[in-house]
């Protein structure tokens, strides 16, 4: 690596707001990682139904798809910083409640869905405010190096917290959890009021339906991220398994719950080897082929991953699906910030969390349903088959993707 290299590997962590961001990003996802395992184990514990696992996701996603126009516009209109310090204070609220209910021994499944749909409204006005908050935080040159490391501080949270979750829920089950949970969402959120960015009011105009629409006609328009946002939507949509992993854990795989955590810390040990390796070498050239290869690699690691039977081999294939889906999350990430101008940044980024949710969330939902009507394994193979069906497909709908070579290339589209 070369002095410039270095630099610009180095310059980000210079900034001290984007250092303490990281650090709110740390906490926050560690949180998060061990609340969502325990929320799974929880769950599955009460009822033994796929579907009860798929609608854990649905509840989530529900807030982001429903108030996308609000949440991007928000993000425009005030503070990024604010914004987010709202949405983690209501997450440590949602925690502190699903802790009450736990502790409580409630057993009906509605109220803890009620609380995931909160936590899921704090994600939707969340998601916009902290993609866009990143770009103020460093210079443009160095905002792809900037966003890889994003990416990685927030994969090792995802490597640590559910391990530590499954642990953690083994000796003390759920209620604890959520304790320690709102305390690290807590930490979080003192992090963030310590930061002296102020963004201010990015968009003058008056709200109307023209701006909260807006975002979408600019992703319409611009196809570059239209294609990369939607090829992340319905890869993941179809190949994502997560959701179902507390039943691999336990009834194929036969594991107890540090199983569990092992399993959904696979995923992130691969993405955050990716973007820690992609933070230090910026990718150059090719990054539009290189994109489309790795989405068609995750379709096929989920292909293995359901096939398996060997708890070394299914973690082996998490850990490749996790790294494949890393290159694309970077690139995808990179593109939408550069390739939108600053006004219009929280609106799009609210438009890529929709996407973003409905392949996560809708996608545990899409998953736990034909779990249970087709069963564990064939929904999960077949998803993967799907994935690399859209890639192939996207490859030709979109030519502005495969012709991608650097992606500091990329320019806001004008009028």
């Amino acid at each position: 690596m070369d002095r410039e290299s270095a630099a610009s590997t180095r310059s980000a962590f210079a900034h001290r707001d984007f250092r303490l961001y990281q650090g709110a990003r740390l906490f926050m996802t560690l949180g998060v990682a061990m609340q969502s395992v325990a929320v799974g184990l929880h769950i599955y514990g009460l009822t033994h139904r796929p579907r009860d696992l798929g609608y854990v996701g649905l509840a989530q996603f529900l807030p982001i798809i429903l108030l996308s126009l609000v949440t991007g516009d928000t993000a425009d209109r005030h503070d990024r910083r604010r914004v987010l310090m709202c949405c983690y204070a209501t997450m440590v609220t949602g925690a502190l409640l699903l802790f009450g209910l736990a502790r409580s021994g409630v057993t009906q499944t509605w109220p803890y869905y009620g609380v995931l749909a909160l936590l899921g409204t704090a994600r939707a006005f969340a998601g916009p405010a902290g993609q866009s908050l990143v770009a103020h935080l460093v210079p443009a040159r160095h905002l792809s190096s900037a966003v890889a490391w994003n990416s990685g501080v927030f994969q090792i949270g995802t490597i640590v917290g559910p391990t530590v979750g499954g642990l953690l829920y083994d000796a003390l089950h759920a209620a604890a959890v959520y304790l320690i949970c709102a305390f690290m969402m807590a930490g979080a959120f003192v992090m963030l009021a310590l930061m002296r960015v102020r963004t201010g009011r990015m968009e003058q105009a008056a709200t109307s339906w023209q701006r909260l629409l807006a975002g979408l006609r600019y992703v319409r328009r611009q196809k570059v991220v239209l294609g990369a946002i939607s090829l992340d939507l319905f890869a993941v949509l179809l190949g994502g398994a997560t959701a179902l992993l507390p039943i691999y854990a336990q009834d194929i795989l036969h594991t107890g719950p540090w199983g569990l955590g092992l399993l959904r810390s696979a995923p992130a040990i691969g993405a955050a080897l990716i973007a820690l390796s992609l933070a230090i070498f910026p990718l150059k050239r090719n990054a539009g082929v290189l994109m489309l290869a790795c989405v068609a690699l995750f379709g096929v690691a989920t292909m293995v991953f359901g096939v398996s039977r060997n708890l070394a081999l299914s973690v082996g294939a998490l850990v490749v699906l996790g790294a494949a889906d890393m290159v694309s999350v970077v690139i995808r990430q990179t593109l939408v910030q550069l390739a939108t101008p600053p006004e219009m940044r929280g609106r799009v980024s609210a438009v890529n969390m929709v996407f973003i949710g409905a392949s996560n969330e809708l996608g545990e939902f899409e998953s736990g349903l034909t779990a249970e009507w087709f069963g564990v394994v064939p929904s999960v193979v077949v998803g993967g088959v799907g994935t690399c069906v859209v890639v192939a497909l996207w490859a030709w709908l979109f030519p502005e993707l495969r012709r991608i070579a650097n992606t500091d290339e990329v320019k806001p589209l004008s009028g």
